[in-house]
């Protein structure tokens, strides 16, 4: 997946630090005397002995000397994903950047290999922990979902497929929690003609979205308060019938029952007591700024 050009200029600013920083702490790993063990060996071995310390520079070293030095190592596939492991467990907006691109790296080299599988994985939880919040821009959560697709198509019977399925409902419900942001900024705004698709959206991408009620409703007063009572309607009766219990509920109906007694020529009457409850406005000719995001209240 092609990167936009901001990460990949970040990225390529990390990558010469890290390994500047690397190229000076493998000179200092020191190798087995002669006949004590298989010199890849040992350094495997250390390395995984500091993640388990959780010393995550020492383990990089040694694991980067391994794969940079013993080209045919049975030992270098496992090490390579391990200096990926190594940037996760340390945390950190950079570090994550780097893992991505050590699993990205090594999937380009070895697609085949027997734990490619973990290598996609990883590189997904590295995309997903780098996720903004809702308010923010979306980016990363988009390639998060782009890269957990990938696993998802190309490793349907991996042991993985648990935890990335996981990591999908929560990079989904993120996505959808912005468009809502948006959706109801401008729905507070009274631009109920931006609300719509904004919304709409949201049910066509993410149909099983946790906040489904609260798309529901302010869908349903996005047309009734455009003058569309009968395109309101259904989304009264989705969130009617598919939740026993929600904020919306009481309101639902109560509009329910005001449309069902509009005779055919009648304008819909004043908004339902609520948030941003106003009388209908002809939609303005460009969108409000989204620059100051208003969350509703749960």
């Amino acid at each position: 997946m092609r990167l936009p050009f901001c990460r990949r200029s970040t990225f390529a600013l990390l990558l010469v630090a890290a390994s500047a920083l690397l190229s000076a702490c493998t000179e200092r790993v020191r190798l087995p005397d002669a006949g004590e063990m298989q010199p890849d060996k040992f350094l495997y071995d250390h390395g995984t002995e500091a993640v388990q310390r959780h010393h995550w520079l020492e383990a990089r070293e040694h694991f980067r000397k391994l794969v940079d030095t013993y080209t045919q190592s049975p030992y270098r596939q496992e090490a390579r994903l391990a200096v990926g492991d190594t940037y996760l467990g340390e945390g950190g907006y950079a570090n994550y950047i780097l893992a991505a691109n050590e699993f990205r790296e090594f999937l380009r080299f070895s697609p085949l290999n027997p734990r490619a599988d973990y290598a996609q994985y990883r590189l997904a939880v590295s995309e997903f922990r780098q996720m903004l919040g809702p308010e923010r821009d979306q980016t990363s959560t988009l390639t998060a979902l782009a890269e957990i697709a990938t696993f998802i198509k190309n490793y349907p019977t991996s042991e993985y497929m648990p935890e990335v399925l996981v990591m999908q409902r929560l990079a989904r419900t993120r996505l959808s929690d912005s468009e809502f942001s948006v959706g109801f900024h401008y729905f507070r705004t009274r631009w109920y003609y931006g609300t719509i698709p904004r919304l709409q959206g949201i049910l066509t991408d993410d149909p099983t979205y946790e906040r489904r009620d609260a798309v529901y409703y302010y869908l349903g007063e996005s047309y009734f308060l455009t003058r569309r009572p009968t395109e309101a309607a259904p989304y009264y009766d989705k969130l009617v019938g598919e939740f026993a219990v929600s904020e919306y509920l009481d309101r639902a109906k109560a509009r329910l029952e005001e449309i069902k007694h509009l005779p055919d020529s009648a304008q819909p009457s004043a908004p339902a007591p609520g948030p941003a409850a106003s009388t209908p406005a002809p939609p303005p000719q460009t969108p409000p700024s989204t620059s100051t995001t208003v969350t509703p209240a749960r």
